[in-house]
């Protein structure tokens, strides 16, 4: 199981959920998921991305849990929830369908965010009957369905087959990252986030990436550099939102276009100058505001279309 290496303190500190619960995945993986918020209230499910863990989303949860039910999981190893069988995008879906299954009644649809390897949980999961029956509308943080290594701009050399080689052997490196150190945070400000990140911000990111276990940050890594989703994209059928940061090294800009021109119902495009990757936490009222907007919308009014 993941070690838990978090702020304590501030707006980024983990909140106490309302309850906790055990979701268990069609291959047995049992993944950690928290309730934040009153019952009754308008559902939102949130999916982090790649070697982070539910407390990525603690801007986002402390704002809507006011008047929403949020509902935040751990993705298999990271957080508290452990190492499955197997990891894959099959996997991320099973997992994701596995939760709301656990956490909303029959017929109850939330607005899902996905963050990064969040977003491709999502598209995995678009023809899923289990999603389908649970999706209102969805918003697609600082993610892509393909070419993720190739199209990376972490290293500062031109496209091209060297560029692409080096950047799979960076992120996918086994090297443990160690303590939280002035050197770190430097390093993953730069990969990961805009220069004009608050440091406060880049603390909260390193904390929750250097907790997740060099193992996992591996394996993951070996299949979002094999990803490919494009057909998924064209299969998520319900109103979907997309947003990221114009300076995201990880996931450029160009990956968001791909995806508005792919989606059956683009919702609109946000981009967030000077942003990085890590958008929850560099843009949060950005973040949370396109998600009080898809629940008003797609929630609140009834606008929730047939067969969504």
């Amino acid at each position: 199981m993941s070690r838990l290496l978090h702020v304590s303190t501030g707006p980024y500190a983990p909140p106490v959920p309302a309850r906790e619960l055990t979701a268990v995945s069609a291959d047995g993986a049992r993944l950690h998921v928290e309730v934040h918020g009153p019952e009754g209230a308008p559902a939102v499910v949130l999916a982090h991305g790649w070697t982070c863990s539910t407390a990525f989303w603690a801007a986002q949860v402390r704002d809507l849990s006011v008047d929403h039910r949020v509902i935040a999981y751990d993705q298999r190893g990271h957080g508290r929830s452990p190492v499955g069988a197997a990891c894959g995008t099959d996997q991320l879906a099973d997992d994701l369908e596995a939760v709301l299954e656990a956490t909303l009644a029959p017929g109850e649809k939330a607005v899902i965010a996905g963050h990064s390897m969040g977003g491709m949980t999502v598209m995995a999961a678009s023809a899923r009957p289990g999603f389908r029956a649970h999706t209102a509308a969805v918003l697609l943080c600082s993610t892509g369905s393909s070419r993720l290594v190739a199209e990376s701009t972490v290293l500062p050399i031109g496209p091209g087959r060297l560029r692409t080689w080096l950047t799979k052997h960076v992120l996918g490196s086994r090297a443990p990252l160690g303590p939280v150190t002035p050197l770190a945070r430097r390093i993953l400000k730069y990969g990961t986030m805009g220069a004009g990140s608050a440091p406060h911000m880049v603390e909260a990111c390193a904390r929750i990436v250097h907790a997740c276990p060099r193992k996992v940050r591996h394996a993951w890594s070996e299949v979002l550099g094999l990803l490919d989703l494009d057909h998924a994209v064209r299969e998520l059928a319900v109103p979907t939102a997309v947003i990221v940061g114009s300076a995201d090294r990880l996931t450029p800009p160009g990956q968001a276009r791909a995806l508005v021109a792919a989606l059956p119902d683009c919702a609109g495009l946000t981009e967030l100058p000077g942003v990085g990757h890590m958008t929850p936490i560099e843009a949060p009222e950005a973040v949370t505001g396109k998600v009080r907007e898809l629940v008003t919308t797609y929630i609140h009014t009834g606008q929730v279309r047939e067969g969504a």
